[in-house]
């Protein structure tokens, strides 16, 4: 059990990345507390995970400090106090910088920069009284690789980043470590809504386009991620701060 001790708040936790990470999390012993915005959803996928008083759901919108606050208020209550959050919850636009528009920009980075901003600011303190933790941020591949029609998707990633190195450097001596994974094309809800939303009629030629981006020939798994994130999340990983962790089927390799 490589992550018995540990309570872990996920956010984006109804699907996906953040899915798997729940699940991967339980089975490594962790508590956890899966939130989301879609509540419906959340409560459907923990109620599958069946891990009885380890797990809790509940609703939190990243974008929301009153949401935020509630959320850990109902934390506090249920004796989940946290030493590990994960902020995966995120967003995507297609675009290049002229067909993106302002409010484009504000989406992404209200979710992607601003939510890690706020679930961070709120939950840091306490896990720093408790005497630290991880923060662990996902990332993207778009953050250290720009990608075609990913110009508000790719900059906010690239933020995450620096606020991930950010984080480490001002708090190491507090106990908090904190990393960033950063996965190429992973095969997700959220990629499949995009895909219909922005090439309708072209699905399954960008579905193909994105599995063989991936040198290795597919896209990735969300379980693949998770993975990745157990061992950050892990005390196996106690003098690992500050960096980014590719997960990219080889494309950082070279042509």
């Amino acid at each position: 059990m490589r992550l018995q001790g540990k309570t872990i708040l996920v956010t984006g936790a109804a699907r996906g990345i953040g899915l798997a990470m729940s699940a991967a999390f339980l089975r490594e012993g962790a508590r956890v507390v899966m939130s989301d915005a879609d509540e419906g959803t959340l409560t459907a996928s923990a109620d599958k995970l069946r891990s009885g008083d380890r797990i809790l759901a509940l609703r939190l919108d990243v974008t929301e400090p009153h949401s935020i606050a509630a959320a850990r208020e109902r934390m506090n209550d249920a004796g989940f106090n946290i030493n590990v959050l994960v902020n995966n919850a995120a967003v995507i636009t297609v675009g290049n910088i002229l067909n993106t528009t302002i409010e484009d920009i504000r989406r992404v980075f209200g979710v992607n920069v601003e939510g890690t901003f706020n679930v961070t600011k709120a939950f840091l303190p306490g896990m720093i009284e408790r005497g630290g933790g991880v923060v662990l941020n996902i990332a993207s591949l778009a953050s250290v690789r720009a990608m075609h029609d990913r110009f508000a998707y790719g900059a906010s990633k690239a933020a995450i980043a620096m606020m991930t190195r950010s984080i480490a450097v001002d708090f190491v001596k507090q106990g908090i470590r904190a990393n960033c994974i950063c996965p190429a094309r992973v095969h997700t809800d959220l990629v499949e809504g995009y895909v219909k939303k922005y090439y309708a009629g072209q699905e399954a030629e960008y579905m193909r386009k994105y599995s063989e981006y991936q040198p290795i020939g597919r896209m990735i798994r969300p379980d693949e991620v998770a993975h990745m994130a157990v061992y950050l999340c892990s005390d196996e990983s106690a003098m690992v701060t500050g960096a980014s962790f590719l997960i990219d089927g080889g494309v950082m390799a070279g042509d």
